[in-house]
């Protein structure tokens, strides 16, 4: 388990706070909003949406991409850890479908990333709070999501093409590591091999046992 150490001063003299290394990963911070705001969005537009199941299943999508990542990272083997970064991306990309489908089925125009970034001022509000400190406080100060239909689906539908594409690149990180370091198996079997020729070593006198 990746754990990383913070100290907070106060009248009763330093407290350390741990940090799980997760929460450094901007792949994952991006994720807290999406799900915070899916919630908000099914909340408020259930009306819209094409069916109950539909609501609960983007919910439940939002969710997924927000705990699998945590949840990987405390996998004992790097394998653990790729399989649930496949499983998050693959919620995102769920997430993604259903909120384009909301799109379409509500004549809600899909806007390039560029108009995007002019029009919709909480895109760069995130991101300001993604990227001020390197995790996010326990209740981050995301804004509201924009009561603007347009505004909203299409901050979203970023929000979460965003979040694929680093959580991509997360999963090719993973991915090169595991062919550099081998896995979790392959470094036990490692290890309790050299611990077999060293038994050996030792009950031969120095001197490896043939078979």
């Amino acid at each position: 388990m990746n754990n990383n150490n913070k100290e907070n001063k106060g009248s009763m003299g330093t407290i350390k706070t741990y940090k799980a290394g997760y929460e450094y990963l901007v792949a994952y911070k991006i994720t807290m909003p999406i799900y915070d705001y899916t919630v908000v969005f099914c909340k408020r537009h259930w009306k819209l949406l094409s069916s109950q199941r539909t609501q609960d299943q983007m919910v439940q999508a939002a969710r997924s991409g927000n705990t699998n990542i945590p949840e990987g990272n405390q996998q004992a083997s790097l394998e653990g850890y790729i399989k649930l970064t496949g499983v998050n991306l693959a919620s995102q990309e769920e997430l993604l479908k259903d909120y384009l489908s909301f799109a379409r089925q509500n004549k809600v125009q899909v806007w390039e990333k560029v108009r995007v970034e002019k029009n919709v001022r909480e895109l760069g509000e995130i991101w300001e709070v993604i990227r001020k400190t390197p995790t996010l406080p326990d209740i981050p100060n995301f804004p509201d999501l924009p009561e603007n239909l347009t505004h909203a689906v299409n901050l979203l539908i970023t929000l979460v093409n965003q979040a694929i594409y680093l959580q991509k690149r997360l999963q090719a990180s993973l991915e090169q590591k595991f062919v550099k370091e081998g896995g979790f198996r392959e470094n036990l079997f490692a290890k309790r091999y050299a611990e077999k020729v060293r038994r050996e070593t030792e009950s031969t006198g120095g001197k490896r046992g043939k078979g």
